[in-house]
């Protein structure tokens, strides 16, 4: 650059932002509550604490007599097994009620 070019002078532009947005305040959920009533009856249900070793072929056939309810309690605890090959030592693992 030489000492004759001008440089850009930008110090009178201003800027303003217009917009037509709502400023929506914070939705306030403090007076929420919730409840929830079943009509299923919990009869017979057991909590089981998974130990090393354990498939859930062994616990069926510890807990409920037939290792062919694994089933049974693998959908019980969907909530928190995806697979019914991975259980871990420490799991508490719903056991449900005898199937008559």
């Amino acid at each position: 650059m030489s000492s004759t070019d001008k440089k850009a002078d930008f110090s009178d532009v201003t800027s303003k932002v217009d917009t037509t947005a709502e400023v929506v305040p914070k939705a306030d959920f403090s007076d929420v509550t919730a409840k929830v009533d079943s009509s299923a009856e919990i009869v017979g249900e057991q909590q089981y604490t998974v130990q090393k070793g354990d498939n859930l072929s062994k616990i069926a056939k510890n807990t409920l007599g037939d290792a062919n309810a694994w089933k049974q309690i693998f959908e019980a605890n969907r909530d928190v097994l995806d697979d019914p090959d991975k259980i871990f030592p420490g799991q508490s693992l719903k056991i449900p009620a005898r199937q008559g």
